[in-house]
């Protein structure tokens, strides 16, 4: 098993759309980034590429790079399984906290789940998606987000009898 752990941070900024775990919420402000901002896509991807030792998601997508500018954060996520699954590795589940003053997320907080277990390939029930109030923190005009994933090592393929057999016209040494 591995574990990866993960967090992320914007600004709110007007004439922006709010997007959270790759859902577009109702809001009159959304997160200002280089990308689309999408604080748990951000946090997600760095728990994946974390857990399997492979950087952050600065080192696949520089904040620098004009490329990224605007992108959807579901771009990040399927680099990071890709990552994930060259390591041999799958994901288990996720567990995810936002930390933001407006809006409530849990009249989304479903189709969030719902989304982020698609990028993902599991189940909604695989991903935890909770809110909190920054609670007088000083952190009223940003959203933050924290997630961890438990990753399992992906099952090799069972080799049969006659693939393991030698190729024709190769030579078996044999011990006496």
């Amino acid at each position: 098993m591995r574990i990866g752990y993960g967090w992320d941070s914007h600004e709110f900024r007007a004439g922006v759309p709010l997007k959270i775990g790759g859902v577009v919420l109702p809001h009159d402000r959304g997160l200002a980034g280089h990308s689309d901002g999408d604080v748990l896509l951000h946090a997600l991807t760095d728990a994946l590429l974390g857990a399997v030792a492979a950087g952050d998601i600065g080192g696949f997508f520089p904040p620098s790079d004009p490329k990224w500018k605007g992108a959807d954060s579901a771009i990040f996520v399927e680099e990071a399984l890709k990552q994930v699954r060259k390591a041999g590795y799958s994901v288990s589940n996720v567990d995810s906290t936002l930390i933001l003053a407006a809006p409530k997320i849990g009249l989304h907080a479903g189709n969030i789940q719902a989304r982020v277990a698609e990028l993902l390939g599991i189940s909604p029930g695989q991903v935890g998606v909770k809110a909190k109030t920054p609670e007088g923190m000083g952190t009223e005009n940003a959203a933050i987000a924290h997630v961890a994933v438990l990753l399992i090592e992906t099952p090799k393929p069972k080799t049969s009898p006659q693939s393991r057999r030698k190729a024709p016209g190769t030579k078996r040494s044999r011990r006496r």
